[in-house]
């Protein structure tokens, strides 16, 4: 029915805490995903972090920023049924990590049957 997929990004580069990087990057990566975006909303903490949410064509994507850990977590949901082949190397790229990790969950909707 739909799958989320959860990528734990360890030793980002700044980008992490840049709120016009992490658009762009998000920009990015929601295209590679063959997604485009409906709408979005970026909110900068003080003193850092960044939270960045988009609802998308297929459901939403969201970076949440720890840049005193080096760690952004990223969430991407969606309606499909398949998980993008090579999303965890674009990642990477994108924001500059040295190791992703990848969990997928299965969402299935009972249908009263």
């Amino acid at each position: 029915m739909a799958k989320q997929l959860i990528a734990d990004l360890h030793g980002c580069g700044e980008i992490i805490d840049d709120p016009e990087r992490i658009r762009e990057a998000a920009h990015t990566a929601i295209k590679y995903v063959g997604a485009e975006i409906v709408e979005e909303c970026i909110h900068e903490f003080s003193p850092i972090g960044v939270t960045y949410f988009a609802v998308i064509t297929t459901s939403h994507f969201s970076v949440h920023t720890w840049p005193e850990y080096g760690y952004a977590a990223i969430d991407i949901f969606s309606c499909t049924d398949t998980v993008v082949e090579g999303i965890a190397e674009k990642l990477k790229e994108l924001f500059e990590a040295k190791e992703v990790t990848l969990r997928t969950i299965e969402r299935e909707i009972n249908k009263g049957e």
